[in-house]
């Protein structure tokens, strides 16, 4: 009966996974073949236009614009306060209520993040529709998963290379500096591909916050169109399913060359490291 229930329980592991990988292969597949057609040089480095024919040149210099911006406003502020909330502040209940507000702004949908960053980026603030209101609306989206997987990361790091440090006379800057955060860099760039991956498939927030514009921004300050925004609206107002989909195979592109980008600098500052 035993062995029984062992065999069950693999069958249905084996069925999960072949579940889960057929659906990955089929919306994969679906969308190369709906939108490759469409994917030339033309396609890929042209300005777009709006009768047809054109590129998503701009689009591509958008979605660029936005990750950095994004990423760069985030992830120090991110890493920093996982840094205090692991390694400096007092394990008492205020901590707790921040993680726990942490946690709850992790769970809140995008849209809501968008109608904040219109009130107070495009309107209060007077940025208008532009990148870094959108960028600035995305930063406080990916914050909640960069500040728990820096504090995750910082955990896991071994008692012994603090004592150690320490014993050795390094202040507990230098022990953080030196010692801490360089064995928790995988980690965090964990967070970090992780936020990176979200602000690239974004779109509610954006088309509250950095508009529509189809042309290439001239500054941070212009409205743009990302290429998540770009598809929603080649299919709502169009209806043409294979623009869409070679906008999707092209975001799909972008974020397997960022992942690897990420890894490469991650192993990079490891070796440097040791």
């Amino acid at each position: 009966m035993r062995k029984f229930k062992e065999n069950i329980l693999k069958i249905l592991l084996y069925l999960s996974a072949v579940v889960t990988v057929g659906i990955l292969i089929f919306i994969l597949g679906f969308i190369f073949i709906k939108g490759y057609k469409l994917i030339n040089f033309n396609y890929l480095f042209s300005e777009y236009k709006p009768s047809g024919g054109g590129g998503i040149k701009p689009f591509i210099i958008s979605t660029l614009y936005t990750v950095g911006l994004s990423l760069a406003i985030a992830t120090p502020i991110g890493v920093l306060a996982a840094v205090y909330l692991q390694e400096y502040a007092k394990q008492g209940r205020m901590v707790k209520v921040i993680r726990y507000s942490t946690e709850a702004l992790a769970g809140i949908p995008s849209i809501v993040y968008g109608l904040f960053g219109a009130a107070f980026f495009v309107a209060a603030l007077n940025f208008g529709y532009s990148l870094i209101a959108g960028s600035l609306t995305l930063s406080i989206i990916i914050l909640p998963v960069i500040i728990r997987t820096t504090e995750e990361a910082l955990k896991v790091v071994p008692p012994s290379y603090r004592e150690a440090s320490l014993g050795l006379g390094a202040t507990k800057f230098q022990t953080l500096y030196k010692v801490i955060l360089p064995s928790a860099i995988p980690g965090i760039l964990s967070g970090v591909i992780l936020s990176m991956g979200r602000v690239i498939g974004e779109s509610a927030a954006l088309f509250l916050t950095a508009g529509t514009v189809y042309k290439i921004p001239k500054s941070i300050m212009a409205s743009g169109r990302t290429l998540t925004v770009h598809a929603f609206l080649e299919t709502k107002e169009k209806g043409d399913i294979a623009s869409a989909a070679a906008a999707g195979i092209v975001l799909i592109a972008m974020i397997l060359i960022l992942n690897l980008v990420a890894k490469l600098i991650s192993k990079k500052l490891n070796k440097a490291d040791y």
